[in-house]
């Protein structure tokens, strides 16, 4: 390949960390955590979508979906829930016994404390917190995520040595320790992704099967490389050294739709990037994508966003119209 496509989407998604609390649990302990784009905009006011997280520092519980299946975790793992959907956390499985209340997280800035639980000798710590990203125009790898995803954090491997890392960067109070550890949930979000990827069987379809995919794979890092190209489906077949009717079939099963339509909703999220991230001129923008005028450009971007791309720009110029902007797409 000629890009690499999982690094490609990071970067056109604005993912972004944002660290939120340190948890102390004592047993017994249950929470329950609704819809986390509701904490949008004390998380992160600009971004479209939450990604909450939950590591595992030390001691063991239960999570999952609430009225989901609950999983077991011990120290290092690391639960991601994509979507943003309500989930349920505790002690013991399925454990729902009254319990003392507990008040919002503790401090004036991040990171927060929280502590909860029954007063029990056995307890749990956490570090807990959101990923935010854009949803929209077109973000095909949060579409192709399941709805939870655990990863074991092996003893000494990777992921146990963050999930220390990040504790030790909550205890420390030492400079720069808030970015560090935006840093550090960014690192472990992309860690627990390929390991996704890893275990997909040979055959699951979405995009992250596509990308992995030795024909679709090769398409898309041809379109994410050369986004601005004129290409068409006999073009881009050569490239991949396939017949045409080969790529359009495989590419439709395993991306979902043909591989023009996925080239120009990419154009359209990489458009979105540009207009909020920097002064360049519409037509500018148009352009270094493969328009040859601005009112083709802004045609298409208005048909696959709802508007024009002037005011998608002006909606997202203040934290505050970008926070209520940024609602779920149903």
């Amino acid at each position: 390949m000629t890009v690499d496509l999982l690094s490609d989407v990071f970067r056109a998604v604005r993912l972004d960390g944002a660290f939120f609390y340190r948890v102390e649990a004592t047993e017994p302990w249950w929470v329950e955590t609704g819809d986390a784009l509701e904490r949008r905009p004390r998380a992160l006011p600009g971004s479209e979508h939450l990604i909450p997280y939950h590591i595992l520092v030390e001691g063991e519980c239960w999570g999952g979906l609430v009225n989901g299946e609950q999983q077991h975790m011990q120290p290092g793992d690391v639960l991601v829930l994509p979507h943003a959907k309500s989930h349920y956390m505790s002690s013991a499985k399925g454990l729902r016994t009254p319990m003392p209340p507990f008040g919002d997280p503790q401090g004036e800035r991040l990171p927060f404390e929280l502590r909860l639980g029954g007063g029990g000798e056995r307890r749990s710590i956490f570090v807990c917190g959101f990923l935010g990203c854009d949803r929209r125009p077109f973000n095909p790898l949060l579409a192709a995520l399941p709805d939870v995803m655990l990863v074991h954090g092996e003893a000494q491997g990777w992921l146990s040595i963050f999930s220390q890392r990040a504790l030790d960067e909550v205890s420390s109070g030492r400079s720069g320790g808030t970015l560090m550890l935006t840093r550090l949930a960014e690192l472990m979000f992309i860690e627990v992704v390929r390991r996704h990827i890893e275990s997909l069987p040979a055959s699951e379809t979405g995009w992250l099967a596509a990308a992995r995919d030795a024909i679709v794979g090769k398409a898309l890092a041809q379109l994410h490389t050369r986004p601005a190209h004129d290409w068409s489906l006999e073009e881009l077949a050569r490239e991949t050294a396939c017949s045409r009717s080969v790529l359009a079939e495989r590419f439709a099963r395993l991306v979902g739709e043909p591989p023009m339509q996925y080239l120009m909703r990419w154009r359209m999220q990489l458009a979105a990037l540009q207009l909020t991230s920097s002064s360049a001129k519409i037509s500018a923008v148009g352009r270094e994508l493969g328009y040859e005028s601005e009112a083709a450009f802004s045609r298409a971007f208005k048909r696959l966003v709802g508007v024009s791309p002037a005011v998608w720009r002006a909606e997202r110029a203040s934290p505050a119209a970008a926070a209520s902007s940024a609602r779920p797409i149903s």
